[in-house]
């Protein structure tokens, strides 16, 4: 089923997700990549503030290639989800709503994304450039030394997205394996 939200997301919301559903995600996402969720981690370790709040938000694990003259973006493609899964937990906490990144995630993220009622999506791997095609703007807010690490905000108009882990606990990597299995 083909569903389009606008962002920032609500509980409301992505308990009506389910696992398998197409999604086209329009309006305010940030990027963050490995080196911005370690230094996120760090800050939060000395009770200081975050820089972007997180709350009803979404973040794409995404490390941009340079624009080429005219674009507003580089290739836009995911980066693997796993490498991040050891800060996932704690953001979900703090009220994060979903995530867009490929590939599997660990037990202690699926658990906080049901305890959170959030979401976790998976963008097309290897179509970085077609998905920046759906990117109308971006801007480095936070750690723009770490390049394009940085944590980015962007504005994005029906960036196609698919629910792999819903908040009821249904996961698409694991139905659809069983499925083909039968």
């Amino acid at each position: 089923m083909d569903i389009r939200l606008n962002t920032p997301l609500t509980r409301d919301v992505t308990e009506k997700l389910t696992a398998g559903d197409y999604v086209y995600l329009s309006g305010t996402i940030y990027t963050a990549r490995d080196a911005a969720h370690a230094r996120m981690n760090e800050t939060l370790d000395r009770g200081e503030s975050l820089p972007v709040d997180w709350k009803n938000n979404i973040v794409y694990y995404l490390g941009p290639t340079p624009a080429r003259p005219g674009n507003v973006i580089g290739s836009a493609g995911p980066t693997t989800a796993s490498r991040m899964d050891k800060y996932a937990p704690r953001l979900l906490d703090m009220g994060l709503i979903g995530m867009i990144g490929k590939g599997k995630r660990t037990k202690e993220v699926l658990d906080a994304v049901v305890r959170n009622g959030g979401v976790y999506f998976a963008a097309v791997g290897g179509a970085g450039a077609l998905l920046s095609k759906c990117i109308k703007s971006a801007e480095v807010v936070a750690y723009d030394d770490l390049g394009t690490e940085a944590i980015r905000k962007l504005e994005v108009e029906n960036l196609p997205v698919i629910v792999v882990a819903d908040c009821k606990g249904n996961n698409l990597y694991e139905t659809a394996t069983e499925k083909y299995k039968k």
